[in-house]
């Protein structure tokens, strides 16, 4: 089997050679980047490593465009009062993060948590845990820091949502999961029909997510996962692990199977435009 490298991109049709399969739908394409191959720099390359570490995932955070990246903070690490040019939505993967006005209350955040930051309003993000990463998404860019001098009032209003605080619905409330035990709870969605959520796998867990979009996109917040992609065998084998921090992407139709051989859940964010599915190898609701 083809190891991974860095982020191993397929384009999924009918090719003589190379990293080509054949797939029922024309010029699908999947990504997948493994955390342990995320290219790392930072947040504020000018503060070098007073700064937060930073990798886009998607996108460009420099440039006029959504992005989706990993951060990552220090023990004590705590940003002086300041604004953002743009809003961002944080979902906690490692550690205990806090994200508020300055003089609020510390409310710590584990895994799973999330929290919207509004463009324009001043606020603080602080770190407690030895090793703290979160995932960070905008939907346009670019990404920038400024002065709380600079601070306005959007019309947004910030939102923080502890892990604790979660509303999780089932396949009976939700069609989209047809497989028993898969929870799912829906964190925003778009006037353009863009919506994110997050999923959770049981223990033991062994089945797939069948996608249907132009953008699917979908990072591990919590767990670790065998995964592969039907029709992708050879650049994804069944035993390749992926842990949290790494990031998956498709567009148009494709099963992502998911296999948790572990004794804990899976948590995963998914970021889409289309419908999907998620359906186990075991007993299936119909």
């Amino acid at each position: 089997m083809t190891p991974f490298h860095k982020a191993t991109t397929l384009l999924l049709f009918a090719a003589a050679s190379g990293i080509y399969a054949e797939s029922p739908q024309a010029q699908a394409r999947l990504t997948v980047v493994p955390a342990e191959d995320v290219d790392w720099g930072y947040l504020n390359p000018a503060r070098g490593e007073l700064s937060p570490g930073a990798a886009n995932l998607w996108g460009d955070r420099a440039v006029d465009t959504a992005t989706g990246m990993l951060v990552r903070f220090d023990k004590g690490f705590q940003s002086p009062p300041h604004i953002h040019n743009i809003t961002y939505r944080g979902i906690v993967i490692k550690g205990q993060m806090h994200n508020d006005d300055p003089d609020a209350q510390p409310m710590w955040m584990p895994a799973t948590s999330f929290w919207t930051q509004p463009a324009g309003a001043d606020h603080i993000t602080a770190a407690a845990a030895a090793d703290n990463l979160i995932y960070l998404e905008i939907d346009v860019g670019p990404y920038r820091v400024q002065p709380s001098s600079k601070a306005y009032d959007n019309g947004e209003h910030p939102l923080n949502v502890h892990a604790d605080n979660l509303v999780w619905q089932t396949g009976g409330e939700l069609y989209s999961l047809q497989a028993d035990d898969i929870e799912a709870a829906q964190l925003w969605q778009s006037d353009s029909g863009v919506n994110g959520a997050l999923i959770r796998f049981p223990p033991g867990f062994s089945g797939f997510i069948k996608t249907q979009a132009n953008e699917f996109r979908a990072v591990l917040i919590a767990g670790e996962i065998d995964y592969r992609s039907a029709g992708a065998e050879e650049a994804v084998s069944s035993s390749s692990s992926l842990k949290a921090g790494s990031y998956i992407e498709s567009s148009g139709t494709i099963e992502h199977e998911v296999h948790n051989q572990t004794d804990d859940p899976v948590t995963l964010y998914v970021r889409t435009d289309g419908p999907y599915i998620v359906k186990g190898n075991g007993k299936t609701r119909r």
